[in-house]
């Protein structure tokens, strides 16, 4: 079923790919029944891998799936003759996406480097540094935390366009901006690693004589490891956003944001789209960077062992 469906949705794609009239109603059945007898298909190809355990071959469904998406994203749209100015085939942007991969690559290199990674190293530093102070001044955790937490439910896209105004339209004020994004939520989850300690252990390491040094070397860090990559993890997605929505109110002509929003008003989604592939492919190696190095330090935690 699965190499029928795909067959039925490549046969009307490669069939259709030069016409400029809408499909006929039995096209427009090829194409539906080509995803459907797909969908089943991948479903139970899905079945097969339940057991396995390898992450590369678990992940076949996933790109099958993908696959089929983009397949039949690209049949519907070229069935209806939908103009590429409101929505551009999967085709027309990946041969877009290649044409100005070195504009996007320059855009991209702004973004994540300049901005978010910038923004996030200062923001996450700051943010473990502020919750090890926290967690051992109780007058810093009641007068600081509280604004901590109402302060991370400012939503970015109100606090962006005072930033870029106040520092300037140049890639500072985008880092300034993913600083602040990841701040809040380092300080708050790594607190409760550093707090969530059981009694029993405290007690222990207090009546070996263990000074606070080492109390924090020895128990308080390593249990709030597992919470720091959470908040790390959580980041990676919360910079990217951060730089891009930043670049929306102003850029200085570079940025994944500034060019979608340039290309967006000038209605070439082809390069939009383009550029929202690179910053998710960018925030998805990002994550799963973060998880490995996650998996390598922290591979004691109950939560890796089999």
């Amino acid at each position: 079923m699965l190499g029928v469906g795909f067959a039925l949705l490549v046969y009307f794609i490669a069939s259709w790919w030069n016409h400029t009239e809408v499909a006929s109603s039995g096209q427009k059945l090829l194409v539906g029944l080509g995803f459907l007898l797909g969908a089943l298909g991948v479903g139970r190809v899905a079945g097969s891998f339940i057991q396995t355990k390898n992450p590369l071959v678990g992940f076949v469904p996933a790109a099958l799936t993908l696959l089929l998406v983009l397949l039949t994203v690209e049949a519907l749209l070229r069935a209806y003759q939908i103009p590429p100015g409101l929505i551009p085939t999967p085709t027309r942007v990946f041969a877009t996406l290649w044409a100005v991969r070195e504009v996007l690559l320059q855009d991209a290199f702004q973004t994540v480097v300049q901005e978010a990674l910038v923004g996030y190293l200062v923001g996450c530093s700051l943010g473990v540094a502020t919750a090890l102070l926290v967690s051992r001044f109780i007058f810093l955790e009641r007068g600081l935390l509280p604004y901590a937490t109402a302060f991370s439910s400012i939503p970015i896209v109100a606090l962006a366009p005072v930033l870029v105004k106040m520092v300037g339209l140049e890639w500072p004020s985008k880092a300034i901006i993913v600083a602040i994004t990841v701040f809040f939520p380092v300080v708050v989850n790594t607190f409760r690693g550093l707090t969530e300690v059981s009694p029993l252990s405290l007690d222990l390491m207090r009546s070996y004589a263990a000074s606070e040094a080492q109390q924090y070397l020895s128990l308080r860090i390593p249990n709030a490891l597992p919470f720091i990559f959470n908040a790390l993890k959580l980041g990676t997605t919360l910079a990217m956003i951060g730089a891009i929505v930043g670049e929306f109110f102003g850029a200085g002509g570079q940025g994944l944001g500034f060019r979608i929003q340039i290309e967006a008003g000038r209605f070439g989604f082809d390069i939009v789209w383009a550029a929202i592939i690179v910053a998710s492919l960018v925030g998805i190696l990002w994550y799963n960077l973060v998880a490995w190095l996650e998996r390598k330090i922290t591979s004691w935690h109950v939560s890796f062992r089999e």
